[in-house]
């Protein structure tokens, strides 16, 4: 939370949401033993609770995009380290920075502890870790640039100690580069610890050390046919009643698992069961090289091949550590694996009690048309849950709900967009946000009112996904006016796209909103759904009388259309969706499409009554960055607007829908007059105006009265004002607010008393940073204009990256002290806020 005071007046600031996707990379996600998961969100590191499925917050400071995420201590050694209050985090990005957070059980906060000395020039692509004793760690970091560094990393234990690590050894594998490490300690030797690597030569291989690093290469293991994806080292476990063997499980993009066993030479399992080939069998071993570490020698065997996947088996891991023991100081290691793949299924792999072959239990999968695949799969601490993140940015989460046996049910977790979000809307009442991205969907985002909520702030969700594309989509607007919901998008393409919302939204949104949604009749909507085509361009309606018949179908009568994609079933969701009803059970019809503009659409508007849609695409010439009007609901272009020579950047109506605002990559701004007689729009350049010296990202009207904002990449937010004293309208500059800090990008304005024309200006940079100012004035003489700086977003509350847009929920605050301010950027996230005035 923010909070400042100007004039008398508190200003706070409170997070209400993040919507965020994850980084579509292999080792980006960590589920620690605190509960929480942190996951690379493009520049920044998110954590989220699985619990509540909300992400809590972001972490700002890296430079380039999180690439992968380690807790320290990891689940695996939550049991050494059970009463510590500060868990940590390691973080690496793509410009071979890591970094380290600290966070606090008790108190739920974050902190940057520090950022370790750059060991690796290129991209970090792996983290391993080890507790070896309560406050003393070692954790190996791999890179695209051929290297492994090993670090040893000393916690806090008094209250003025600070975190200290060091850098114990670089260790260099060549040209081809490790993607996978594990660090164990060895069975039955307190004094030595083994590094498995694999990578793109095929091949595992085995490091010993001790804690103070000088790991030499101990042997090699052969075996797999492709890249090694990753590699899990089990807790000691005592197998047929002999001595303390380790289990290394390792998965490969020859689609295969296969697990080694670590034994102490001559323990009873070897000397007792000698091989022979006669004795061959599906539980029999193979066995691979010896290997010393200390004075100790050490037997490596293949133990099992588990074939089950058809796709790249991209992460194994190990069922976290068990109690023995009701203190917990004791753990064991159940005999479970956890595997994903790209063939959109994880796995569950035990043995059987009698034979003791390995076979898979439990298969849960992403069966949406529109999904690609698992990058990793992650225990919860308890073994309980499983998470999966995805190809398309998004996570799954199964609980096993099952008492005497399995049964694992699929759960809510959160939710957004995994490329730059370049546009936002508010709803007509303010219900929800409709963002759009570049990662070709447009998402509904809102606050899930149920009766346990009532009286409470009600938690967010993204509850549909009314878009999902062929092309980027750039920017967005939602029809005002009276009727059902509707908006229309822009891509990088020539059209624009108009959607309505069908009868499964609509009874959703009521869900959502706990029957209090704007549209009074959505009983004469006949469309309950839409199909997605094809080529994923257009979206065509499913009537109401229509799905009895789709349900009757054949199958394979629909599997043989090309045309579209098999029947989608549009659903009324009582409770907030999961990531396979929304990428395919949530979309809506599009009813129109509006052809005029020559190249890429790049911004949308709509004026205040629901009558005028304003449109622009990309340009380098006048003819092209003309702005086309559009009539609502018979969709004809009623007026070509021509005034600047370069992509106009924003558009936007004032809030009579008098005028329209304008400004542009060629450094000016244009204000045009409106005027509408019966079914004729009449339209008029008052003036243009060289209002920067460098291109005007953003403009926002005064919703009070002819006055606006221009922010520009000059760093620069300069406030303007229509003067009607004369037959001929004018525009002359008001004033300049002082210098920020980077360029402005993004620019909203509130009314909140209209009598003394005073408001608050939203102002968004590319650094991510959000700031609001007081303004006032201006509209009287004896009232100058007056501009104060109210509140400095907490950089932990803001975007990593360019801030693309901001909305508040409602131009005027009216009697209301709080209002929600919404913002997207292009560090993948839509975030929103409640800013109160006191």
């Amino acid at each position: 939370m923010g909070r400042s005071c100007f004039d008398g007046v508190n200003v706070e600031v409170e997070r209400l949401f993040i919507g965020a996707g994850c980084n579509r990379v292999v080792n980006n996600v960590s589920w620690g033993p605190s509960g929480l998961v942190a996951f690379g969100a493009q520049n920044a590191v998110g954590v989220f609770c699985p619990k509540s499925a909300q992400i809590l917050t972001t972490l700002p400071g890296h430079k380039a995009v999180v690439n992968c995420t380690q807790w320290l201590p990891s689940s695996k050694d939550a049991y050494k380290v059970q009463h510590a209050v500060k868990h940590y985090l390691l973080s690496g990005s793509a410009d071979g920075v890591i970094m380290l957070w600290e966070f606090h059980t008790i108190e739920r906060k974050w902190r940057h502890v520090l950022q370790i000395p750059e060991i690796h020039k290129r991209s970090v692509t792996c983290f391993t870790g080890l507790m070896l004793f309560e406050n003393i760690g070692i954790f190996a970091s791999t890179s695209s640039d051929g290297s492994i560094a090993v670090w040893e990393i000393v916690l806090p234990i008094g209250i003025n100690d600070e975190c200290k690590i060091s850098c114990l050894q670089s260790l260099s594998v060549g040209s081809k580069p490790v993607v996978a490490l594990s660090l164990a300690k060895l069975p039955d030797d307190e004094e030595n610890i083994v590094l498995a690597t694999g990578g793109l030569d095929n091949k595992i291989h085995l490091y010993c050390g001790g804690h103070k690093g000088k790991f030499v290469h101990a042997c090699e293991l052969k075996a797999h046919m492709d890249w090694i994806r990753s590699l899990d080292f089990s807790l000691p476990i005592c197998l047929d009643g002999g001595m303390k063997s380790i289990l290394l499980v390792s998965s490969s993009q020859d689609k295969t698992i296969r697990i080694w066993k670590l034994s102490l030479r001559g323990s009873s399992s070897y000397s007792e069961v000698p091989y022979r080939k006669e004795d061959i069998g599906l539980t029999s071993f193979i066995e691979g090289p010896l290997f010393l570490a200390g004075n100790m020698s050490y037997q490596v065997s293949l133990e099992s091949l588990l074939v089950g996947h058809e796709d790249w088996v991209y992460s194994v891991m190990w069922h976290p550590p068990l109690s023995a023991t009701s203190n917990g100081v004791e753990c064991y290691q159940p005999l479970s694996i956890l595997s994903a793949s790209m063939d959109k299924t994880m796995m569950i792999w035990k043995p059987e009690k009698i034979t003791g072959i390995w076979v898979n239990i439990v298969t849960v999968g992403e069966l949406s048309h529109s999904a690609l695949g698992f990058y990793g799969g992650h225990w919860a601490p308890d073994g309980e849950s499983i998470l999966a993140h995805g190809y398309g940015g998004s996570f799954h989460l199964w609980k096993n709900v099952g008492l005497d046996c399995e049964n694992w049910k699929p759960h809510k977790v959160p939710s957004g967009h995994f490329a730059s979000v370049c546009d936002i809307a508010w709803s007509k009442s303010g219900e929800y946000v409709l963002s759009v991205s570049n990662d070709q969907t447009t998402r509904v985002f809102s606050p899930w009112r149920d009766e346990l909520s009532l009286g409470t702030r009600a938690p967010w969700h993204e509850i549909a996904r009314p878009q999902v594309h062929g092309h980027d989509i750039n920017c967005v607007a939602i029809i005002k006016g009276a009727g059902n919901h509707k908006f229309v998008s822009g891509a990088e393409e020539k059209v624009a796209r108009v959607f309505e919302a069908p009868l499964s939204f609509l009874k959703t949104l009521n869900h959502a909103v706990f029957q209090k949604s704007s549209f009074e009749n959505p009983q004469d909507v006949q469309i309950l759904g839409a199909n997605m085509s094809a080529l994923g361009l257009s979206q065509k309606p499913i009537y109401a009388h229509a799905v009895s018949e789709a349900s009757n179908r054949v199958k394979e009568e629909v599997l043989d259309s090309l045309e579209t994609i098999p029947d989608t079933m549009p659903v009324v969701l009582k409770e907030p969706p999961v990531e396979e009803q929304l990428a395919w059970h949530t979309l809506w019809p599009e009813s129109h499409k509006l052809y005029g503009h020559g190249n890429e659409l790049f911004s949308l508007c709509c004026d205040h009554e629901g009558k005028l849609v304003a449109s622009s695409c990309k340009a380098q010439s006048v003819a092209v960055a003309e702005i086309w009007l559009w009539e609502v609901g018979s969709w004809k272009a009623v007026g070509r607007l021509q005034s600047h020579s370069l992509t106009v950047t924003k558009i936007e109506f004032s809030h009579d829908d008098s005028f329209l605002l304008a400004v542009s990559r060629d450094r000016q701004f244009s204000v045009f007059a409106i005027e509408k007689s019966g079914d004729e729009i009449n339209h008029r350049l008052i003036t243009k105006q060289e209002a920067h010296k460098r291109i005007i990202w953003a403009c926002s009207w005064n919703p009070f009265c002819h006055q606006f904002a221009t922010g520009s990449r000059d760093k620069t937010v300069k406030i303007w004002g229509i003067d009607n004293s004369t037959s001929s309208s004018s525009v002359k500059q008001i004033t300049s607010l002082p210098n920020f800090k980077d360029s402005v990008t993004a620019l909203s304005w509130l009314g909140r008393n209209r009598s003394s024309n005073t408001g608050i200006l939203a102002v968004g940079m590319d650094n991510g940073l959000i700031e609001l100012w007081n303004v006032s004035g201006g509209v009287n003489p004896l009232l100058p204009f007056n501009a104060v700086l109210a509140l400095r977003f907490d950089p932990y509350l803001c975007h990593v990256s360019t801030v693309h847009r901001l909305a508040w929920s409602s131009d005027d605050t009216g009697d209301s002290k709080a209002m929600e301010l919404a913002s997207c950027g292009g560090d993948n996230c839509v975030r929103v806020f409640e800013v109160r005035v006191n």
